[in-house]
């Protein structure tokens, strides 16, 4: 497969960009192809605004989300790299999501999200998580991401596989963070097409 790996991070030196690296490591060597989008690198702008309300209206998008929208269709699979922040998504993913997967390429109806005029793919969110696990499914966290992200948004973006790959305790101990980026490796290198029967 063809994999895009997305990553929203402004240090290039941190353990978001780490496990986006293992990742990559671990797809390529289970015989896939990898392309990178490292949205601070590359400037992407992820403000929503009235040209983006233009494009969805008119079905000319602008420029540089053609280039995004062109990056997934190469793509047979797709993962997102980024932080928990404030029990959420940053606010670059964020915007990333809303400009580029829009209303009559990603989808074109909101009653079932588990229809969309994207093509199946696989998805991955590699997220880095400073929370213990015990702390996120103790409080509610787990499964509200589960239910936001998995069961809600990615079905409007064609994922027939989804996984939800939390790295709890992403600050801890050397030894804990070198275990979670095997475990990233370990998600790229595991990575399987959907089943499209």
């Amino acid at each position: 497969m063809h994999v895009l790996i997305v990553l929203d991070h402004p240090n290039p030196a941190s353990f978001s960009a780490a496990s986006a690296q293992a990742f990559i490591e671990g797809a390529q060597e289970a015989g896939h192809t990898t392309e990178l989008a490292d949205l601070h690198v590359e400037g992407f702008d992820p403000r929503w605004t009235q040209a983006d309300i233009d494009g969805d209206a008119t079905g000319d998008a602008p420029r540089d989300i053609l280039q995004e929208q062109q990056r997934i269709d190469r793509a047979d699979a797709i993962c997102l790299v980024f932080p928990l922040f404030w029990w959420g998504m940053p606010a670059m993913t964020k915007g990333w999501i809303d400009r580029v997967w829009t209303w009559g390429w990603a989808y074109d109806q909101l009653d079932d999200p588990e229809i969309s005029l994207q093509r199946p793919r696989t998805g991955v969110l590699l997220i880095p998580a400073g929370a213990r696990s015990d702390e996120m499914e103790r409080q509610g966290y787990s499964a509200a991401l589960e239910t936001a992200w998995i069961d809600g948004t990615f079905g409007y973006f064609g994922f027939q596989k989804r996984e939800l790959v939390v790295l709890n305790g992403s600050d801890g101990s050397q030894e804990r963070r070198k275990n979670l980026l095997e475990r990233a490796y370990q998600a790229g290198k595991g990575l399987s097409a959907p089943d499209t029967r």
